[in-house]
């Protein structure tokens, strides 16, 4: 079961900036529509590399993150081999440990599972992605104080643990599949390296 994944991470949902739900408050609109992405730089399953593929979850919350549970799309790269697509399912779906299986824990429903193409590219503070006819999301950095990136640490609901998070605003978000539709801009969106791997 040993396990290790890192890359770069980047989400963007409906809330306006900065988005509440990190500190385990009510969306700002009430419920919470979200593009997850993961680029995996290096990463290994028993022996089987996972260097350079992407994973990308939709995800619907209808209500607090913490308290609710999430309605997902789930979306791996076509360019996985059989034997990657079963540890990347492994792994996302929360049954290999670790981090990913705390984020399962939140996941009432899967609507369905694709092999699909997705395009991640980052360039600076701007991260992309798309999936051809189904997800088209940019976000970029925000600026603070000098020029610098606002970050935010020790945030309670935390896709990448360890990491400080740079706050970003969507230029688009945009995702129509298995019933759900959303067509976005300007809202919210936070990035980070990530790191994860199977409890030992």
């Amino acid at each position: 079961m040993a396990w290790s994944l890192e890359g770069t991470y980047f989400e963007s949902c409906n809330c306006d900036t900065a988005c509440p739900c990190l500190f385990l408050s009510t969306p700002t609109e009430g419920e919470c529509t979200a593009l997850v992405g993961w680029h995996i730089e290096e990463g290994s399953d028993e022996g089987v590399s996972l260097s350079g593929l992407n994973v990308a979850l939709a995800v619907r919350s209808p209500g607090n993150m913490a308290t609710t549970q999430w309605t997902v799309a789930v979306y791996v790269d076509e360019r996985a081999t059989e034997a990657q697509n079963a540890s990347l399912m492994k792994i996302f779906g929360g049954q290999g440990g670790g981090h990913p299986a705390r984020l399962a824990g939140h996941i009432g429903e899967i609507v369905g599972v694709r092999s699909v193409p997705i395009d991640y590219s980052i360039d600076g503070g701007k991260h992309v992605l798309k999936i051809p006819g189904i997800a088209d999301v940019a976000i970029e950095q925000v600026s603070g104080q000098g020029g610098g990136p606002v970050t935010i640490e020790g945030h309670p609901l935390c896709i990448a643990p360890g990491f400080a998070a740079t706050v970003a605003k969507s230029s688009k978000l945009s995702f129509t599949d298995h019933g759900m539709a959303w067509n976005l801009s300007d809202k919210t969106g936070v990035f980070s390296p990530f790191a994860y791997q199977s409890e030992q």
